[in-house]
């Protein structure tokens, strides 16, 4: 399939990232347009791709599915020479090198920022890591140990449990979000009118991410010297904002004005509730929610989510059933987002979660499903495109 010019057609990427932050980040990119080659160890590849299962039709781990696409592997060892020589002439070529090592060890082999930047003024260089490269540098980076550490956890859980991680690495997909908008910015600096010409060293670590991500609840630490604490699926400045049972299954509310709490009263058949002093206004609701949820409960017990639903939604109380993943994307489908989309090679169909951002005139690529373990890299590897930089 022959798809448009990208965004970013013309941005060669060397990625030396593996697992789930960097993969990702690079993966976004490579859907709009960059050149993307992966860089794996011999014989092992990626981690993810042992992470398994469930696998994809082709044997494929589908952890290592998810972040992949669109990009081409190639294999080396850092120990070898020849290889790291390889991985230097690649690195002269390219516009970015994303990199996931705990600190130091690529300066080891000449690889580091500082080398490459030597012989590439232009180079954008990123590094991942878990809690920074000073004090924490020696520190292991896996999510699970950065959502505990970042107090993710503490916040998220009943009240009356134990601390409770996210069900994805969110801090992962956090932190390769904030690595593309680091990249991006830096290239944009290099290249607009004006601008320095030159690439620069942008560091993104998981700790900084999640405590940046913790958004209100870092503030009400940070501004107001309040401890957050962890409520369940309530939120600590809005009422009703969490979980009710129906005559089925649980649903979420989200009233976050007072207007739409009248709406909310109205369509349960109490419209009392919405001027009874305890639940007028929203201060009052959240001083007053243990009394305010049984209420709201009795009367929801009188139709299914599915039923409430569609009368919210008329009404326009913000609400939702608590889909299943399958059910997610049935949602999704139903609202014409078009969540899944199918590369076929090799008369094989690779079912991929789509790319969420859209554009006017540059769509994103799907142009090739997640690699198998490439070859061995040459000496005369090179990017697919022209290459002024080595002319």
């Amino acid at each position: 399939m022959q798809y448009p010019p990208g965004a970013l057609d013309g941005v060669r990427i060397l990625d030396l990232s593996r697992v789930l932050a960097g993969p990702y980040a690079t993966m976004l990119l490579a859907d709009m347009g960059a050149e993307v080659i992966k860089v794996e160890r011999p014989g092992i590849g990626d981690e993810t791709r042992a992470w398994a299962p469930p696998k994809a039709e082709d044997g494929t781990s589908t952890y290592f599915a998810s972040v992949n696409r669109n990009k081409r592997s190639v294999t080396a060892s850092l120990s070898d020479p020849d290889d790291a020589d390889a991985l230097r002439r690649l690195a002269r070529q390219a516009d970015v090198v994303i990199e996931n090592s705990r600190a130091g060890t690529l300066d080891r082999y000449t690889l580091g920022y500082a080398d490459l930047k030597r012989e590439n003024p232009a180079l954008v260089y990123c590094s991942i890591t878990g809690f920074g490269a000073k004090a924490g540098a020696d520190l292991p980076g896996f999510d699970l140990l950065v959502q505990a550490a970042s107090g993710l956890m503490s916040i998220t859980g009943e009240a009356d449990g134990e601390p409770s991680k996210v069900g994805v690495a969110l801090v992962d997909v956090i932190t390769g979000l904030h690595a593309v908008t680091a990249i991006l910015s830096a290239i944009i600096e290099r290249d607009r009118a004006g601008g320095s010409g030159e690439g620069q060293h942008v560091e993104v670590n998981l700790l900084s991410s999640a405590l940046s991500a913790l958004v209100n609840q870092a503030s009400a630490y940070v501004a107001g010297g309040a401890e957050p604490a962890r409520m369940g699926n309530a939120h600590p400045s809005i009422a009703p904002y969490e979980v009710v049972h129906t005559a089925d299954r649980a649903m979420t509310l989200a009233v976050g004005t007072d207007r739409q709490f009248a709406a909310l009263a109205e369509a349960i058949d109490m419209p009392e509730i919405a001027t009874d002093a305890r639940f007028a206004e929203n201060a009052a609701r959240v001083a007053n929610r243990t009394e305010l949820l049984p209420l709201l409960e009795g009367a929801l017990a009188e139709r299914s989510a599915a039923e409430w639903s569609e009368i919210f939604r008329a009404r326009g109380i913000p609400a939702s059933v608590i889909n299943t993943v399958s059910e997610a994307f049935a949602f999704a489908e139903g609202l014409e987002l078009d969540p899944v989309i199918e590369i076929e090679s090799d008369g094989i169909r690779h079912r991929q979660v789509a790319n969420p951002i859209t554009f006017s005139r540059t769509p994103v690529r799907y142009s090739s499903p997640p690699p198998g373990v490439g070859p061995r890299i040459r000496a005369d590897e090179t990017f697919a495109g022209d290459n002024p930089k080595e002319a």
